[in-house]
């Protein structure tokens, strides 16, 4: 999608890509993985499918979460995720 960005002036979908469902803008959290590090972003503008539920991210909030957290930058808060291994022959 960074092309289309590039190439139209800003990513502007109107249907998911999963199931073609209507988007709609909205204001989410969104946990955002870097390296073994997980970061919880609070207030990112996405767009988010009316059926279901799957997000989409300009490339440049996707930029600039990465600029934060390549850099280290942590949060004023942390939370804790407590952290549960399925057995293998459940998960498999």
């Amino acid at each position: 999608m960074d092309w289309l960005a590039r190439e139209k002036g800003k990513a502007n979908m109107k249907s998911c890509a999963f199931c073609r469902a209507p988007l709609r803008r909205k204001t989410i959290e969104h946990i955002h993985r870097w390296g073994r590090h997980l970061y919880l972003f609070k207030n990112v503008r996405a767009e988010v499918c009316s059926q279901c539920g799957e997000t989409f991210l300009r490339p440049t909030v996707l930029r600039l979460m990465d600029r934060y957290t390549s850099k280290g930058k942590v949060g004023k808060t942390r939370i804790s995720i407590p952290v549960i291994s399925l057995p293998a022959k459940i998960s498999a």
